[in-house]
């Protein structure tokens, strides 16, 4: 891909082709998920970043370490849950420890904190029951859904009428903690903590940005990876199953 080419790219297809160039988009402030529809250039001249250094980085990304199986839909189900859920319930109460006690320190002169821990106590419990849903429910019919595709065997029974709609249930909720992130970003002043911080109340707004970036890489791979997937998945699935009851029906009246 030339240059020009590149900077005409969408941000969010730009990341649909490489999904490290998340880190890359983030570290700039560059939206991919729901402003993932603009240029690079658009992106770059809407934040005032250099467009130049951006796609600089971008390019230097070695083809040969991408790490996500983006063309497995099973064991896409496995990294998210390894590596992002398992980051999230590991990560959120430390952040809420630290946040309690800048809150007890600082609060009285910095009552946004206050705010944004209650702000974040909220994004953290929706995100648990959020991942069990996704864990007992969801993610267990898209890996059913898979291996019926894989063997040609009749799609697994569900008792949601079609995967689009628990899909559009999880939609809804990665967009309301990304949401509840971007206010926290916002009363953090862009997660810059005040010259007089301490060292804890440094510590746990780079702990927020970092959340709020593999929050960002998380909603990505599910929302624009794994979600079409298994519409199509499901697609095929009930294609299949048709076909083998076409198949029984013929033997039948053959038969007869």
């Amino acid at each position: 891909m030339t240059r020009s080419q590149l900077e005409r790219t969408t941000l969010g297809e730009i990341v649909s082709r490489d999904f490290r160039a998340s880190m890359i988009l983030d570290r700039y402030g560059l939206d991919y998920c729901c402003g993932g529809t603009r240029s690079l250039a658009d992106g770059c001249a809407q934040r005032g970043v250099d467009l130049k250094r951006v796609m600089s980085e971008l390019e230097s990304l070695d083809p040969a370490e991408r790490d996500v199986p983006d063309d497995d839909p099973a064991a896409l189900v496995d990294h998210i849950v390894a590596r992002h859920h398992t980051y999230i319930r590991t990560t959120a109460p430390l952040i809420q420890r630290h946040l309690a006690k800048v809150v007890e320190k600082h609060g009285l002169n910095h009552p946004e904190v206050g705010v944004i821990a209650a702000q974040f106590d909220t994004v953290a419990d929706q995100l648990r029951l959020h991942m069990l849903k996704e864990e007992q429910v969801l993610f267990p019919y898209i890996k059913a859904l898979a291996n019926a595709v894989k063997h040609g065997t009749p799609a697994p029974p569900d008792m949601f009428g079609t995967v689009q709609n628990p899909i559009r249930m999880m939609e809804v909720e990665h967009q309301a903690a990304g949401e509840g992130m971007a206010d926290i970003r916002e009363l953090s002043h862009e997660y810059h903590a005040p010259s007089e911080a301490c060292s804890t109340y440094r510590l746990v707004f780079q702990e927020l940005a970092a959340f709020e970036q593999d929050l960002h890489q998380h909603v990505y791979l599910e929302n624009h990876v794994l979600f079409p997937n298994a519409v199509e998945l499901e697609e095929r699935a009930e294609c299949s199953s048709r076909g083998l009851k076409s198949e029984r029906w013929e033997a039948e009246v053959l038969k007869d």
